[in-house]
């Protein structure tokens, strides 16, 4: 009989689709790895949390059978999809929680085993597995800091290798073979994703190539396949030959080398806190850390750290000489402060070797890049677009919506200065045509099609997902150029980046059965009819709508009564002056040929047809920014339009083409609007607008004043 991690199982074709897993409200179970039935002298540790939070493992005598009664599946009750601004749990747990789960291990004896972390719970409906193959340390909690999150977008289990366990390379391999097979054969349209940290990543390559067949996707954390050029090679023989009570000191001083200290102890500090609370909180932090790092002497133990630098030796050389064998999806994250590893060079090696591989790096983080402060894991998946949760990359039906942790970050982090200048403004329309401050007049039920003129650069997209997500609860999926989904946006040389952060907001390529499959599960869709040509548009366009001749969108939304909000939205051209556009750059030598072959290899939307919009010989412009500027951005979304009960427009095409002109009638009349209105604002004019808030603190809920509408 077939068993899951040591207890029997029935045959394949009678477990059909229900999943078999091990869930207990308020416990983890630990099993060993080895196959063979249990009987009634097996034991398993259930590993609860006592009243301090602390670990209490308890060897308790089963019969398999009741085992297997108490199995429950994960899918049952489990959730189909997130709501927008969920709380990933990200800076509830630090480092401090990673050595407090280590200290509470004990030892047994046993071997390698799988076990599925309390803090994950249960993941959304239909997620695929994750399986964690640890570091060095073996402890199997390397993901704490990122549990939370990542236990509502799959099933996770967690590999703890036990410290005085001695099982080589191969055999980790065939242990992790087993788990994946297993996982395969109960569900074999479903990817399997390996998570694997240093001497886990050289595990999951290698397993990665001895199946070839299974849909895997590795996600590795500076990877030791560069073990070979590591700077720990000339520890070994020191560490032969270094008296056992000198030993202690070794991992204590190893773990400056491993991890950034000030990164650890950043996990958990919120960025909107003044400098010098954050500092304070850091001290803080720091003096709690410190403690805690001699515990690595507890977890690598003289014996266990020498059997795991030669473990780390075989399973580089085990790793490095079957990568041309793996066909897996690769995220490699590589860290720019890595002490142990050159990482950076080893990622850059890696894919140019390994067939499917997309590179993120992270300059200011150390080996335990995982353990530190940054980017969430699972923001990284979602915004590579290696999360999906069949076979084929659904961008729509696989869409996990931002967690709090993600929006704060983007808008503090990453667009922050942009919304410090901007100031933005929203006004909508009511039913009755009157305009108000806010988004009350954007309908709250989908489908949603919101259409408008897309500024210089895109530059309004920010605030209105800001906006949205503040105020509404709502993340409209923007329509992108296909570009920003090809392999010639992937670059080495930045990090995690903006293209990253569109994707993590929703945008999905522009193709008629993605805007078909967000019109059907009732999305609020956002769509700029003008695209690229109208973002990057030439000197003297400002604010002038190019659109295509056809309506392209119109009969889609009549087909599922999607309510359409014309939109415009107005302020660039306060920010900055085109100096030279596309007409003026291809008169320059070197640069003409330069920009003709990249126009040349862009993805193709349109043909002549299309009138002016069709025009795709275009590049970002050269600007400077206007000093002293207005600097403040202002939208007006219009009165919605109801497309229900309008079937007809299906077959007439005069019927769509004349609703069609409407709408863009409509956007241009909101740009007239805000145009002329926004001279009354008292506040329109940067300096002006930081004095009022100077002196007028204000919180999210409060905005500075702006014109009456």
């Amino acid at each position: 009989m077939a068993s899951v991690m040591g207890l029997p199982l029935p045959p394949i074709s009678a477990i059909n689709s229900r999943r078999f897993r091990t869930h207990f409200a308020l416990s983890f179970t630990e099993l060993p790895a080895e196959s063979g039935p249990l009987n009634e002298a097996s034991t398993i540790t259930v590993v609860e949390k006592n009243q301090n939070g602390s670990l209490v493992m308890e060897g308790s005598k089963v019969r398999g059978a009741r085992v297997v009664e108490e199995k429950k599946s994960n899918d049952e009750g489990s959730a189909s999809a997130l709501a927008p601004l969920w709380d990933d749990g990200y800076g509830s747990r630090t480092v401090e929680d990673f050595f407090a789960a280590a200290r509470e291990l004990k030892d047994d004896g046993g071997p390698p085993r799988w076990f599925c972390p309390v803090e994950c719970g249960r993941p959304l409906k239909n997620s695929p597995t994750l399986l964690f193959l640890p570091g060095m340390d073996g402890t199997g909690f390397g993901l704490t800091l990122h549990h939370q999150a990542l236990g509502k977008a799959f099933e996770v289990r967690c590999l703890h290798i036990p410290a005085h366990d001695r099982t080589p390379f191969e055999g980790l391999v065939k242990l992790v073979e087993e788990a994946v097979r297993l996982e395969h054969a109960l569900s074999p349209n479903k990817p399997i994703y390996l998570v694997g940290d240093s001497l886990g990543g050289c595990l999951a390559l290698a397993v990665a190539a001895r199946n070839p067949t299974v849909d895997l996707v590795l996600v590795l954390a500076n990877p030791a396949t560069s073990f070979g050029r590591s700077q720990l090679q000339p520890l070994l023989p020191l560490l032969e030959a270094m008296p056992a009570e000198l030993h202690v000191t070794v991992p204590f001083l190893l773990s400056f080398v491993m991890g950034e200290p000030l990164k650890m102890a950043s996990v958990n500090i919120g960025n909107r806190l003044p400098p010098s609370k954050k500092i304070e909180q850091l001290r803080h932090n720091l003096v709690a850390l410190l403690p805690c790092l001699p515990e690595l002497s507890n977890i690598l133990a003289r014996e266990t750290l020498l059997w795991k630098l030669k473990l780390l030796k075989s399973a580089a050389a085990y790793a490095n000489s079957r990568l041309h064998a793996v066909k897996a999806d690769v995220l490699l994250l590589a860290s720019g402060k890595d002490n142990m590893l050159p990482s950076l060079n080893e990622a850059r090696r890696l894919a140019r070797s390994l067939k499917n591989c997309k590179v993120r790096k992270f300059n200011d983080n150390g080996h335990t890049l995982l353990l530190e402060d940054g980017i969430g894991l699972l923001t990284i998946i979602k915004g590579t677009c290696m999360y999906r949760r069949s076979r084929i990359l659904d961008l729509v039906r696989d869409y996990i919506p931002p967690s709090t942790t993600e929006f704060r970050y983007a808008m503090d982090q990453v667009v922050g200065a942009l919304r410090y200048i901007t100031g933005s403004v929203m006004f909508s329309t009511l039913e009755d045509g009157k305009i108000v401050r806010g988004l009350s007049g954007v309908p709250d039920e989908g489908p949603v099609l919101y259409v408008g003129y897309h500024m210089l650069f895109g530059l309004e997209l920010t605030s209105i997902m800001d906006a949205f997500l503040s105020e509404k609860g709502i993340i409209p999926r923007g329509i992108a150029h296909p570009e920003l989904f090809t392999a010639k946006a992937e670059t080495f040389t930045s990090e995690f980046s903006m293209i990253d952060w569109v994707k993590i907001f929703g945008a999905v390529p522009v193709s008629a059965s993605n805007l078909f499959k967000l019109f059907s599960t009732k999305s609020h869709v956002l769509l700029y009819p003008g695209g690229a040509r109208e973002a990057l548009h030439f000197k003297g366009e400002e604010y002038k709508v190019i659109w295509p001749d056809q309506p392209e969108f119109v009969r889609m939304a009549a087909r599922f009564g999607a309510t359409i909000v014309p939109f415009g939205a107005v302020g660039e051209d306060d920010l900055a002056e085109i100096v030279l556009d596309y007409n003026d750059l291809i008169k320059i030598p070197v640069l003409n040929d330069y920009l003709r072959e990249v126009n040349s290899n862009q993805v193709r939307l349109r043909d002549e047809t299309s009138g002016e919009v069709a025009n795709q010989n275009i590049s970002f412009p050269v600007v400077r920014p206007k000093i002293p500027n207005s600097g403040r951005f202002y939208y007006l979304f219009g009165k919605p339009i109801r497309t229900k009960g309008m079937e007809n427009m299906l077959k007439d095409r005069d019927s769509a083409n004349e609703l069609y002109l409407q709408i863009k009638s409509q956007v241009e009349q909101n740009l007239d609007y805000l145009i002329k209105k926004r001279e009354e604002d008292p506040y329109r004019n940067l300096i002006d607008r930081k004095i009022y808030e100077a002196i007028n603190p204000h919180d999210e809920t409060h905005q500075t004043p702006a014109f009456e509408p």
